[in-house]
């Protein structure tokens, strides 16, 4: 059992408590996902590694929740972009914003989110793609009030996700059909655990596109859109 998973299985005992080394082992994790949370991005190191993958601009953009205190005691915050980052975005022709979300762990962010789109970008040729943005003190639903502003079809939200005892650098995607306040996490695609031990770089970087093409095609995301296995077969996508 414990091969299979990395869950705390089958752990020994010394009386009627865990052995030392379990122990010692859970409150490690236990920090790690504590450091995870509190943890800050670096908003111009990441803008400036997005830069030299993309080759474009990239936004920086910030909440209303001024530091990562406000931000855990505020989800509501975290959702609305500062008057300074909204009034600098511009409505465009783009079919596709991508955002690089900091969310409950910046470190997984800054692991998994560049060489995830280093295999994300070159499978979206014919897709008008927006300036990516790279987002302080955001959640998932930020995505829909930059994504209006930009006039986009659909948003691709990339946000550390809520760190675990065994997965403190966790990276989600979360694809949003017209996104605009209001939208529901019902009405999202998510793709979980991206990272080195979880899912790897190349297959995530599939399922977003068979989620976008699927998307564009049936104008639509959510519980309506399910995932096509057939076409994440190698050479479709």
């Amino acid at each position: 059992m414990r091969a299979l998973t990395p869950a705390r299985v089958a752990l020994g005992r010394t009386g009627v408590s865990l052995q030392t080394r379990d122990l010692l082992d859970f409150q490690l994790a236990h920090a790690q996902a504590r450091d995870a949370v509190h943890a800050a991005l670096n908003g111009a190191a990441m803008a400036a590694e997005l830069t030299a993958i993309t080759g474009g601009p990239v936004l920086r953009l910030h909440t209303m929740a001024a530091d990562r205190a406000t931000y855990l005691k505020r989800p509501d915050l975290g959702r609305r972009l500062n008057e300074a980052s909204l009034a600098g975005l511009q409505s465009g022709s783009w079919d596709l914003a991508l955002m690089v979300v900091d969310g409950l762990s910046a470190i997984a962010v800054e692991r998994h989110a560049p060489a995830l789109l280093q295999q994300l970008i070159p499978r979206l040729e014919g897709w008008s793609v927006a300036p990516l943005a790279v987002v302080e003190q955001g959640r998932v639903a930020i995505g829909d009030e930059i994504g209006l502003a930009l006039g986009v079809q659909l948003s691709v939200v990339l946000i550390g996700e809520r760190p675990g005892l065994s997965s403190p650098d966790s990276l989600g995607a979360y694809i949003t059909w017209a996104p605009r306040p209001g939208r529901t996490d019902a009405e999202r695609n998510c793709i979980s655990n991206i990272r080195t031990e979880g899912l790897s770089y190349t297959m995530a970087a599939a399922q977003l596109c068979m989620y976008l093409t699927e998307a564009r095609s049936r104008r639509l995301t959510g519980i309506a859109l399910k995932e096509d296995f057939s076409l994440l077969k190698e050479g479709t996508l």
